[in-house]
């Protein structure tokens, strides 16, 4: 058992840089690629996930003094400490259980795909650290660890029906074939679905804005480099920033939008070879089948779409901290609320308007359930000792990911104790979960149709 630990985590501790590259070179081997070419493909797989992190962790790094700032402005004390997902990754490696999560993990995505219950092959095996944080919360809440691995399970089988039901809207905004996102907070797709529809039935929010639109009617006004440049300057004059400070933070928000699209352009170099081979050998060894490449959510970060609608969210995330009754954290290292973002960018099919909407919906269920799962998240701090706290100090994560999922199923552990409020709660989960499911089926069977459309157009 040691050795099996020992041996998972000297993987783990790879990197995802570093491991998902490599299993995907192992991937396109096995597929029948050139050597040369999966290895060139690999590297640069692994280039594109070290530019998108340098790129997110340079707007990090701008956006939280400003979001600081503003904070100071208005004197609020908040006591839970936000120490943002790299502090909760490191939690949930330290817990002693951690290293069974991976081959549960391989074991339940290799049974779906010999029985063909999936077409994903989830790669993204270093976020299975995403599973072992659901897996502790249980613990936190129903103090039972086989009800925490069934929770988890239950969320890696989720995990691949979301991305095998929602690969074609992720192509069409990519542009990469035969690939998805894994990622778990797909998972809160879920809770936004109602929101979304309701939207959908109001006129003025049934029309499609995105980025080109935008650039038809504003002009330059909507063009990465300037939205990103005015989003900075307003942020800068509501932070109290000197002139100087707000030109600076300006440039740096006009520089972060203007690199992402660019940085995401690797991603398709890399997957683009990689994903037709695969493509070819499935066609060659199981007829009918497809299969998808499960990766992390960076591949998606070429939307302008969504960079605009987190930055955009960032004030108004601190005045939700600011004025929400009983909400304790202050959100600062999970300022930039990709946990949102990414699953709205994906329901609404990159519609801007109604991605910003459901962000000022949905960010207190994120600060609530942060403040929740607080006394939870400092525990496992003090019992593992990975994260140092000072006595009285409260540790949690204000964009805590899929949050509703976490809470509901956390409760629903809670049964034996007589809490049927949970069971109540996952029913109308898993029955919203279904009309996702139907709904983004129609939706690839639409982009399907309009895409044999053009071929025989073209052709």
């Amino acid at each position: 058992m040691d050795l099996l630990q020992s041996v998972i985590q000297y993987v783990l501790d790879l990197g995802a840089a570093v491991f998902v590259p490599l299993l995907m070179v192992i991937v396109g081997i096995a597929a029948k690629m050139k050597w040369k070419d999966a290895l060139g493909a690999g590297i640069i797989l692994g280039v594109a996930f070290v530019g998108m992190n340098i790129v997110i962790g340079f707007m990090l790094d701008a956006l939280t003094p400003a979001a600081q700032g503003l904070v100071e402005r208005t004197g609020i004390q908040l006591t839970i400490i936000d120490g943002g997902w790299t502090s909760l990754a490191t939690l949930a490696w330290a817990w002693p259980l951690a290293f069974l999560m991976f081959p549960l993990q391989l074991l339940i995505n290799g049974i779906l795909l010999i029985f063909n219950k999936t077409q994903t092959l989830n790669v993204d095996l270093w976020n299975v650290w995403g599973k072992i944080l659901t897996a502790v919360l249980v613990i936190g809440v129903t103090g039972n660890i086989y009800i925490a691995f069934f929770v988890a399970a239950i969320q890696i089988v989720f995990e691949l029906l979301l991305a095998d039901v929602n690969q074609k809207q992720i192509e069409k905004i990519t542009g990469i074939p035969g690939v998805t996102v894994s990622h778990g907070m797909m998972l809160f797709g879920i809770f936004l679905l109602p929101f979304n529809w309701l939207l959908g039935k109001i006129p003025i929010f049934d029309r499609h804005v995105d980025a080109d639109t935008l650039k038809e009617k504003l002009g330059i006004f909507a063009e990465n480099h300037v939205m990103g440049f005015i989003i900075g300057l307003l942020l800068g004059i509501v932070a109290g920033y000197s002139v100087p400070d707000m030109l600076m933070l300006a440039v740096q928000a006009a520089a972060a939008l203007t690199l992402f699209p660019m940085v995401a352009k690797l991603f398709m170099q890399a997957l683009s070879p990689l994903s037709d081979a695969i493509s070819e050998y499935m066609k060659k060894k199981f007829q009918n089948r497809q299969l998808f490449i499960g990766l992390d959510w960076p591949i998606l970060a070429g939307s302008s779409e969504a960079w605009v609608a987190m930055i955009l969210m960032v004030p108004i995330t601190l005045i939700y901290a600011i004025i929400l009754p009983g909400n304790n954290i202050l959100p600062f290292a999970g300022i930039i609320n990709i946990s949102f973002a990414v699953p709205a960018l994906i329901i609404t099919g990159g519609n801007l308007l109604r991605m910003l909407l459901l962000g000022i919906i949905s960010t207190p269920v994120f600060l609530y359930t942060a403040t929740g799962f607080a006394p939870t998240i400092t525990q496992l701090a003090k019992d593992t000792g990975a994260v140092t706290l000072k006595d009285g100090q409260l540790l949690s994560w204000s964009t805590l990911e899929y949050p509703d999922f976490r809470y509901i199923f956390a409760q629903a552990g809670e049964i034996t104790e007589g809490n049927f409020l949970g069971i109540i709660l996952v029913a109308v989960w898993i029955a919203l979960f279904i009309v996702y499911y139907k709904m983004m089926s129609k939706r690839t069977e639409k982009i399907e149709s309009q895409s044999g459309f053009e071929k025989e157009i073209s052709s």
